[in-house]
């Protein structure tokens, strides 16, 4: 009694309105939704309690400017627990198909089937798949990469930002689609003097690509030609079928089959540079009100409020009501499907704080018992755009019911974020690197140590994804060039000449913050070589050439490329900076310094050099005893300015202005 009235009263502190209660429908426990075939034909079933009829309806293709009229159509027959189903003999893979809904009231909607693994041009019909049929050469071969939670280094990117520029050394008619992933050998404009793509992410070292949906979603036409000026960019933070990827990434979004093939190449392609794939899901809204469990099942869906209008806790004003029994269960099932038939390494929650935490821990639990499901790794941003509507009860995974997760389930730290650069939402606003050093540098002495200690400290480090830039909001290089010149210039952006000195700094400094730091690293795709949008922080549906990735650019700046590169390379040689204690020294100044292992960091955002006396770093012994470091020992194995400092003289570590500093102890 006692813990469910601690559970009352944590799911009080998550603002939200009064929701309507769950409708008191039939669960359906068995993975048989959607469509199956086998050698002689093909089972259909779905869910849908409250209809009083169910056709089935079959096309040769999935366009209904090709086949405007189904070639047959059959009457499902009740099953259990709400359920309806059909057995159609003949009828296999490649096979079309919509169902028309009807209910008491007369009431007739057409749906594609929301438990659909494949779908036609822009999803607007479902397609029966045999999925062995989709597996490219050597899928079965295909392994999860062994990289261990202290090596995770997380590089998110979107599909189409990857691979759109025309210098990526990426054939024009792969560019933007799964395929560009496969080309293993890529440079910009294929000259062979800095590596692109793949061949990139090799040389840079991270571990882990974080890729933003590619789910089918509903904003982009697929039936436009990725080369038509007329074809669109955005996201895909709409989803319109959870488990069929996205087809305008495909080569040919009218065959079903081929977004699947193409979509397993890509992540094969990435194992096989041994890198791990998360993936980006949004199981927190749809693309529409109108989507396709609404028309099969009206009012269970989504969130609504006591007057029965829609929650709006996502700003899409179509928030799903995950703690609903087989809104849960489709997210679990959902999930693991990903997984099993994908092999998806990870997944990264969208707005994480409007899902529950059951349906969360759900997830966990179920990916846990797949073979080798422990090593799927889960994490997601601790918040929501809005209030949402709940009822009473209700846990949301947001930052502040964070104990009531899976250790094992991670969250995006903003508190990291916001003091090493500024306000997110307030673009001038300065933080620790852009001229208010001395209000956060307590903050910075916090974040190195996942801010364990701490209100914001959570059961397990590796909860803790610290970060300076993601694809929400302006990038790193950008937020540094508005708040430290507050009307930044065409110059400022570009980052050409000697004027942006300061702000290259900067950058360097906030990459050492991130890599020193207890927990999993991450950062956007390009941070590393100071992509900008122009100031634009939402560019969810601006041009591709506004968010693509500059290849040229990024060999411009192949000294911020190496700087990142060797941070990764220095993180990854020494396991303590994942979990390890960190021994902060206490300063009075904005210096940060602290020893992990053998380790000494120093962070110097001030135009002063700086000192750091070596007795200081020494760690007491169980007993109080402290050993001596002899000053020699101590010797600087990195430095993010020009030049390495000097000796160590009166034991004093010399710390340059403007420096990301690391000294290891040599132990002879």
């Amino acid at each position: 009694m006692e813990q469910q009235i601690s559970a009352l009263e944590v799911a009080d502190w998550t603002p939200a309105e009064l929701a309507m209660p769950c409708p008191d429908y039939p669960v359906y426990q068995d993975d048989d939704l959607g469509a199956f075939p086998d050698a002689k034909g093909t089972t259909f079933r779905v869910w849908a309690p409250t209809a009083s009829g169910v056709t089935l309806r079959l096309f040769t293709a999935g366009s209904p400017e090709t086949a405007p009229e189904p070639e047959t159509q059959a009457d499902l027959t009740p099953g259990a627990d709400g359920t309806w189903l059909a057995r159609c003999d003949g009828i296999g893979h490649g096979v079309y198909y919509d169902y028309l809904v009807r209910f008491p009231d007369g009431t007739v909607n057409r749906t594609a089937d929301p438990w659909a693994r494949a779908a036609g041009v822009n999803g607007r019909r479902s397609m029966v798949v045999d999925l062995s049929k989709t597996n490219p050469d050597g899928w079965a071969e295909d392994r999860r990469p062994h990289i261990p939670s202290r090596d995770l280094v997380i590089w998110e990117t979107h599909i189409g930002d990857f691979s759109n520029d025309e210098h990526s050394g990426i054939p024009e008619e792969h560019r933007g689609t799964y395929l560009a992933f496969t080309h293993p050998d890529t440079s910009v404009d294929g000259a062979g003097e800095f590596p692109t793509c793949v061949a990139y992410l090799k040389k840079l070292g991270i571990t882990a690509v974080q890729i933003m949906p590619f789910y089918d979603y509903g904003s982009i036409d697929e039936s436009i030609p990725r080369t038509d000026p007329k074809h669109g960019f955005n996201w895909g933070y709409d989803p319109l079928n959870y488990n069929v990827p996205e087809g305008s990434y495909s080569t040919d979004p009218y065959d079903g089959t081929v977004r699947i093939r193409e979509c397993k190449q890509m992540i094969q392609a990435l194992h096989a540079a041994g890198i791990k794939v998360i993936m980006d899901v949004v199981y927190n809204h749809m693309f529409s009100t109108d989507n396709w469990f609404e028309r099969m099942i009206p009012g269970y869906a989504l969130r609504r409020r006591a007057d029965g209008t829609f929650a709006d806790g996502s700003a899409c004003t179509n928030d799903v009501a995950t703690e609903h029994p087989m809104m849960r269960k489709y997210i679990v099932d959902s999930a693991v499907y990903w997984a099993r038939e994908y092999h998806v390494d990870g997944f990264r929650f969208d707005l994480m704080g409007l899902i529950d935490v059951d349906t969360m821990n759900a997830v966990r639990t179920a990916l846990d018992q797949l073979p080798g499901g422990a090593t799927i790794s889960m994490h997601g941003e601790p918040w929501a755009a809005r209030e949402t509507a709940l009822v009473p009860g209700t846990i949301l995974a947001d930052k502040r019911c964070m104990p009531y997760l899976s250790p094992r389930i991670g969250a995006f730290c903003d508190s990291t974020r916001d003091a090493v650069r500024g306000h997110v939402f307030y673009q001038w606003v300065p933080g620790y690197l852009t001229g208010a050093a001395a209000d956060y540098a307590d903050d910075i002495r916090h974040a190195e140590d996942g801010w364990r200690g701490t209100l914001r400290e959570t059961a397990s480090v590796g909860q803790v994804i610290q970060y300076v830039s993601a694809h929400d909001d302006l990038t790193l290089w950008d937020k540094l060039c508005a708040a430290m010149r507050r009307i930044p210039t065409d110059t400022d952006y570009s980052a050409e000449g000697e004027a942006c000195g300061d702000l290259m700094r900067a950058n360097r400094l906030a990459a050492g913050i991130v890599f020193a730091s207890a927990g999993v690293p991450f950062m956007l795709s390009g941070e590393e070589f100071a992509r900008t949008k122009h100031g634009v922080s939402d560019s969810f549906s601006s041009p591709a050439a506004l968010n693509q990735l500059d290849w040229r650019r990024a060999q411009r700046m192949g000294d911020l490329v190496d700087h990142y590169a060797a941070l990764i390379q220095l993180r990854r040689g020494n396991p303590a900076y994942f979990g390890g204690a960190r021994m902060i020294v206490p300063r009075d100044d904005e210096t940060v310094v602290f020893r992990v292992g053998d380790d000494c960091v120093a962070i110097n955002p001030t135009g002063s050099p700086q000192t750091q006396l070596t007795t200081d770093l020494e760690i007491p012994g169980p007993y109080g005893e402290v050993s001596e470091i002899a000053p020699n020992e101590w010797q600087c194995i990195y430095c993010s300015g020009s030049d390495m400092p000097g000796a160590v003289e009166q034991r004093l570590l010399p710390l340059p202005p403007y420096t990301f500093t690391v000294w290891r102890r040599n132990r002879g």
